[in-house]
């Protein structure tokens, strides 16, 4: 299940991480491309990293539960629970 607005969950943080992971597989290859040999740029590749899992985590803060950028959870007709839990 996809986070609350304004909450995030260990998920967010998990798929963060992966997200960081590829984008410094792609910023690895695209260093080793341009230079055409393998290069490993630590900074480069920190930065593409850091990022990518920051902007992540900020769109997972940011969205709620259905994935409504900047809207509010939407309560459920009958229910006291906005989470429909």
């Amino acid at each position: 299940m996809n986070s609350p607005f304004l909450t995030l969950n260990n998920k967010d943080f998990i798929k963060g991480l992966v997200v960081a992971i590829f984008s410094a597989a792609v910023t690895i290859l695209y260093t080793s491309i341009q230079a055409g040999d393998f290069v490993i740029d630590w900074k480069a590749i920190g930065m593409a990293a850091l990022s990518a899992a920051l902007a992540y985590i900020t769109k997972n803060f940011l969205t709620n539960s259905n994935s409504e950028l900047l809207k509010k959870e939407t309560t459920v007709a009958g229910s006291s629970d906005s989470l429909g839990v």
